[in-house]
């Protein structure tokens, strides 16, 4: 399967187990947690990364993503994992 079969182009949000998930959650996610992880951000940037990880992470429990994919890094597991936990 390829990406346009899950979203075409022209299409930028798809529905997964009842949650709207837009094109590019998953890129978002990736590249908030290398800066939540990197020691050179300043304060301000990694507190704006952490809540975009939190906003993110009902679309990414939806499609799945953690039960495939394992976050090696502890703290962001445990924010992934205390984050799943939360109700809403």
């Amino acid at each position: 399967m390829r990406a346009k079969d899950v979203l075409p182009d022209q299409q930028n949000q798809g529905q997964f187990n009842g949650v709207i998930v837009r094109k590019g959650t998953v890129a978002a996610f990736l590249a908030n947690a290398r800066l939540w992880l990197d020691e050179t951000a300043s304060v301000a940037e990694r507190t704006i990364a952490e809540r975009d990880i939190l906003d993110a992470l009902p679309a990414l429990h939806a499609l799945g993503l953690f039960d495939i994919v394992q976050v090696r890094d502890a703290a962001l597991c445990e924010l992934v994992s205390v984050s799943a936990a939360r109700p809403g």
